[in-house]
């Protein structure tokens, strides 16, 4: 409960406002109560409460006439209306006028305890994306997203808009680009903030232990299942959960993901029965989503069911306008996790990095930025604390030029550049990938494609 939220209780019947208040006593509000609507109305005005639960009908000012007079006064005062003569019409008006709720007496506590979870719930969301708002508005910032270029306060626009909803978001974008920072920034100003925020890569799992990760599975419902265990769904619950590389998810796996959000029921692999879920789900991918549904590696009808709102990342190389305050950022979070007191960027090394693809991207200036820190040995960051990328000096294990010559044929070209980039990377496979924009998966299908797989790092 929210102990000190400021609740009102505004009843004519003594009996019943004495038992409300008692019970909002005991969850821990900070409660007043008023005997009919003029006295609610006084103590709008000057308690500025939260919530007011009304009775609907009261002599004098009606909790009608009072619901609409508080709206009016303050928008974001949530009513929870209550009447014993209750009709279809009553609530109808109700809720016109802005009512949250309205219940029957004589009232359940555990329903009138639920509904005012939810309206301090609805509340506080509104009142963190005020606070996102003027953020954005001011700084540029949109939790931990930064960035003044036009195409990012586009993104952070779109993102406080949807937050507050129960919308599906497909976010697309280049590997390291930062496709998870926005599914947690929508959860953080989301409704469902104080539950589970629970990613699951699609592309890191085994296909034949997939849909036990999604789904669950019962006790004995495959070898090695020596116990039942929660799926990603159920332990989400209430929650939100990112379905990262959407596009790597076997086609079976696809087809029974579509099935579960569109009846927001999961099966436990080995189960009987059906459970209940109640989940927000994000996807992100780094591949172009049209382009994989044409490639049959992603189905139309989910890519559908997942596209209410899309956003796309753009690559740190087209937002260059955002690297130093990006850079800001990072510093102070790699200051605190290595007890480091690194205070800025000399102009000199600002002027490499502005100068640098960033083919890694946010992920790649995020490494950069942590290497300089833990090596550096003032408290500025200067040219020769950069690795010999950004330099454009030749080093061991960096990318030297791919000779391309007519006659190659693409699938050639392809294969001399996954190389040089393993070469480049020190045969490190994740980030060699995450340099070429795809999954790891992916490039181990390919090295073995062309019968090459060098012993390699992780």
């Amino acid at each position: 409960m929210d102990r000190g939220a400021q609740i009102l209780v505004v009843e004519d019947e003594e009996r019943v406002r004495d038992a409300l208040n008692g019970l909002l006593q005991a969850w821990g509000y900070n409660v007043e109560v008023a005997a009919d609507g003029s006295q609610g109305w006084e103590k709008i005005v000057s308690w500025r409460p939260v919530v007011v639960i009304s009775d609907l009908r009261m002599p004098g000012l009606s909790g009608l006439e009072l619901l609409k007079r508080a709206r009016e006064f303050n928008p974001n005062i949530y009513f929870i209306m209550l009447t014993g003569f209750g009709t279809i019409q009553d609530a109808v008006e109700a809720t016109k006028l802005g009512a949250f709720n309205f219940l029957q007496k004589p009232v359940d506590p555990e329903r009138l305890r639920i509904e005012l979870r939810n309206c301090l719930d609805r509340s506080e969301s509104e009142r963190q994306l005020e606070i996102a708002h003027r953020k954005l508005r001011d700084l540029g910032a949109l939790g931990r997203l930064v960035g003044q270029s036009k195409k990012m306060r586009e993104i952070m626009s779109v993102i406080t808009m949807v937050a507050p909803t129960a919308a599906s978001v497909l976010i697309t974008g280049e590997s390291g680009t930062g496709k998870e920072v926005v599914a947690r920034t929508i959860h953080e100003l989301s409704p469902y903030r104080n539950n589970s925020f629970v990613a699951v890569n699609c592309a890191a799992i085994p296909e034949s232990l997939l849909e036990s990760e999604l789904f669950g599975h019962e006790k004995g419902a495959f070898t090695g299942a020596i116990q039942a265990r929660m799926g990603c769904f159920e332990l989400a619950q209430n929650g939100t959960l990112l379905l990262d590389e959407i596009g790597e998810m076997p086609a079976t796996a696809q087809a029974k993901l579509l099935r579960v959000l569109e009846d927001s029921k999961v099966r436990r692999l080995g189960g009987k029965s059906e459970i209940e879920v109640a989940v927000r789900v994000l996807a992100s991918t780094n591949k172009v989503p049209e382009e994989a549904v044409r490639a049959g590696q992603l189905r139309s009808d989910l890519f559908y069911r997942l596209n209410v709102v899309w956003i796309s990342m753009p690559p740190l190389r087209e937002r260059l306008d955002d690297l130093e305050d990006l850079a800001a950022g990072l510093l102070e979070d790699l200051n605190r996790k290595h007890n480091r007191a690194v205070r800025s960027i000399d102009p000199g090394a600002i002027e490499l990095m502005l100068h640098y693809g960033w083919p890694g991207n946010v992920r790649e200036l995020r490494n950069t930025l942590e290497r300089a820190v833990v090596t550096c040995s003032g408290n500025v960051i200067t040219r020769r604390d950069l690795p010999p990328p950004l330099q454009g000096e030749a080093a061991p294990g960096t990318m030297g030029q791919l000779r391309i010559t007519p006659g190659l044929s693409v699938a050639e070209v392809e294969r001399l550049l996954i190389l040089e980039t393993l070469s480049f990377t020190n045969q490190n496979k994740t980030r060699a990938a995450s340099i070429l924009g795809i999954t790891p998966k992916t490039l181990q299908a390919k090295l073995r494609q062309y019968g090459t797989d060098p012993k390699t790092s992780n």
